[in-house]
């Protein structure tokens, strides 16, 4: 078998997603034929090669399990705790494999969470990349006026906290916001496509609103449906739509009509690259003009931008037709 790296081989193993695997090698703590390796791109042969993790050696992958837990407040998103609080492992106990938390929920917050053993599908769901769409209901104190909730719509700067890890000042990305309980404490129904630390609180805390609930309903294409502590496995069409997630780009178009939905998207410099695209899409068709339809609609007849005139003659009727010879100048 081809050699592989060895963060892909210890979580295609179940022992860790990918991003902790890289951890678990950096931290001298994976060996491979007796050597501790701890350059993330060693590679090693899964067949061949002996590879322990604290000691113990590695086995072939295992039986990949996905699972959908409401996850209650008061629960730590992690595999254990050192100060002893519960963690969500508590309630997926009896599974029968190792599995770990795909992302996190804060220890405040409730909601989906989806729990695997499947480190690739982990590492493309939680890299920042895979804009993997995240729905919350949130409840605020307070209501927010509508021009608050715009800057929340395009993005705002949330900032750091001195002392806290992992509170950096960022700008999120666009999100979508709107009120689904209007009250003297608003609930607000928030769509993410990324996942800062805490990132919904700073956000409702930089425009002066203290959050008081949060419940994560959807995840990608995946819905909220067991009661609070209580888990399900997700079905084959379930695990293979969300390996699908994430934002689609536009097809590319094929003929005029495509073209004219996609001059939006692609700019003009886009559009006249797509036209040529558009014309042998059609079989030859002449080349589609988005400045051209625009005035064909006005009825209006496109014009060159400008007319060329006549060639001149290189040399007079009189010489016979002949072309004067370099250096000569044509008989009269």
């Amino acid at each position: 078998m081809a050699a592989e790296r060895l963060q892909k081989i210890i979580a295609a193993a179940g022992i860790a997603s990918r991003r902790k695997a890289e951890e678990l090698i950096t931290q001298g703590r994976v060996t491979v034929n007796g050597q501790i390796v701890s350059e993330l791109g060693a590679k090693a042969d899964r067949e061949r090669d002996h590879i322990k993790v604290d000691g113990k050696l590695l086995h072939g992958p295992e039986r990949h399990i996905y699972l959908l837990l409401n996850k209650p407040k008061g629960y730590v998103t992690t595999v254990s705790d050192p100060q002893g609080r519960p963690t969500v492992m508590d309630l997926v106990k009896h599974v029968g494999e190792r599995i770990y938390p795909v992302g996190r929920l804060d220890y405040d917050s409730e909601g989906l969470l989806l729990l695997s053993n499947d480190g690739e599908l982990a590492n493309y769901l939680t890299r920042a990349a895979s804009h993997v769409p995240k729905t919350y209901l949130v409840k605020v104190a307070g209501a927010p006026g509508e021009e608050a909730i715009e800057k929340l719509r395009h993005g705002i700067r949330i900032g750091s906290k001195p002392g806290v890890r992992g509170m950096h000042a960022v700008r999120t990305a666009p999100a979508q916001v709107r009120v689904v309980r209007e009250a003297e404490n608003p609930w607000y129904e928030v769509t993410l496509i990324e996942g800062k630390h805490r990132q919904i609180r700073r956000m409702f805390e930089e425009i002066g609103h203290h959050v008081e609930k949060i419940k994560r309903v959807r995840y990608g294409p995946l819905a909220l449906d067991v009661e609070p502590g209580q888990f399900r496995e997700l079905t084959p069409k379930e695990v293979a739509t969300l390996r699908r997630a994430g934002p689609k780009r536009p097809a590319r178009p094929t003929g005029p009509q495509d073209l004219k939905a996609s001059t939006r998207y692609l700019g003009k410099a886009g559009s006249e690259r797509r036209g040529q695209a558009g014309a042998k899409a059609s079989g030859g068709a002449k080349r589609f003009s988005p400045r051209g339809e625009r005035r064909e609609a006005a009825g209006r007849e496109e014009k060159p931008r400008f007319e060329r005139g006549p060639r001149p003659a290189r040399f007079e009727k009189s010489s016979g037709g002949k072309r004067p010879q370099h250096g000569r100048r044509a008989p009269r």
